[in-house]
């Protein structure tokens, strides 16, 4: 097995006394030892966490037409969005309309669109992206040269101000911010369902930034947050993981992401295929479950109507908030489910019941 790839914020981690898991081929924190999930989650959802999240993939593609080419491949229409915008899109495979990631586009300029994809699957983005560029527009593989950090809790702005960080622009936008000597750029964007921030901060500048945000957010209950925390919190909102929820597998349209497709665009990767799958009607789609009893779901469960197998778990877990099981699985259209149903879900040859909802499970104030 290769060697796990590691944030440049390692030594911090292990020094807050962090637990290691492998995630996209990089060694992150899961979590911290002083409070755990349950705090870090609580954290954000009433004050503020901290998020390295350096793993993320990073790609710019530049040059003439470079913002016109991307939107050629890309699901979702860029021509939505002016530069000092960023946009959640697809990049989905030509025959299947499959999932290969979603990621974040960032629209500096017509000729500089700034990527964030998924850790594992950056490479294949960029291939595929540099294999279908034109002479003139140049697709680069930045992973290494950025760190980000989220910062996302309802009193992150205060966090920001308090840095002098440029924190009133609105959701999806991004804006350049100084923190010393070092030049960086504030989104506002997250995967949490809090209002918050991304930092995208030079590698070798993160563990001063990190510092910094954690000395600033003191006095507003910051807590350094792992990806345990994280996977709770985007479960919560009903958010995607692409691997679960997104994959080559699942397109957008089971998914229930047709937002994130522009289907006037003319030409898209994938565009010809989720057109026939929209008319004819998908197979299965996605849903939200929650617990009737004490059971939590977790992924690969089956999920039954009765004694028939009508679907499979995505995602699942125990909603620190709800304080009950959550999750989202993939229902066969053919069961004639619909929102308030319930159903059972085998949890290692236990019959848990469940109701079917749609997310969020918790409300979300991101705007």
């Amino acid at each position: 097995m290769s060697e796990l790839r590691r944030s440049p914020l390692h030594d911090r981690h292990a020094g807050l006394g962090g637990k290691f898991a492998a995630f996209g081929g990089w060694e992150m924190p899961l979590e911290y030892a002083e409070g755990g999930v349950l705090k870090e989650h609580a954290a954000v959802r009433e004050a503020v966490g901290l998020f390295d999240v350096s793993h993320l993939g990073k790609a710019s593609v530049t040059g003439p037409g470079a913002a016109g080419f991307v939107n050629r491949c890309l699901s979702n229409d860029l021509d939505r969005i002016t530069p000092g915008q960023a946009q959640y899109t697809l990049c989905l495979d030509e025959s299947t309309g499959g999932v290969v990631d979603d990621l974040i586009a960032y629209l500096y300029s017509p000729y500089d669109v700034f990527l964030i994809p998924n850790a594992a699957n950056t490479a294949e983005v960029v291939r595929r992206l540099a294999a279908a560029a034109p002479g003139e527009v140049v697709v680069s593989d930045r992973h290494e040269e950025y760190a980000v950090l989220a910062v996302q809790g309802p009193r992150s702005a205060e966090v920001l101000d308090a840095l002098g960080l440029p924190s009133g622009h609105g959701y999806m936008s991004f804006a350049a911010g100084r923190l010393g000597t070092v030049t960086l750029t504030v989104c506002r964007t997250g995967y949490t369902g809090e209002h918050g921030y991304e930092l995208v901060v030079p590698w070798e500048a993160a563990g001063p930034v990190w510092d910094a945000v954690l000395d600033a957010g003191a006095p507003f209950g910051i807590r350094p947050c792992g990806l345990a925390a994280r996977d709770t919190l985007r479960t919560e909102m009903g958010y995607p993981l692409h691997g679960q929820d997104l994959s080559p597998s699942i397109t957008p349209v089971q998914a229930r992401a047709g937002w994130a497709v522009g289907w006037g665009k003319p030409a898209f990767w994938g565009r010809e295929a989720l057109l026939a799958e929209r008319g004819a009607g998908p197979m299965r789609l996605l849903y939200g479950l929650e617990s009737l009893d004490r059971g939590i779901p977790r992924p690969h469960m089956v999920v039954l109507l009765g004694d028939v197998p009508v679907g499979e778990v995505t995602s699942g877990t125990f909603s620190p908030t709800r304080r009950i099981g959550i999750g989202l699985a993939l229902l066969d259209k053919a069961s004639g489910l619909h929102e308030d149903d319930e159903v059972t879900v085998d949890i290692r040859g236990r019959r848990s019941r469940m109701r079917v909802v749609k997310p969020p499970f918790v409300q979300p104030s991101v705007r």
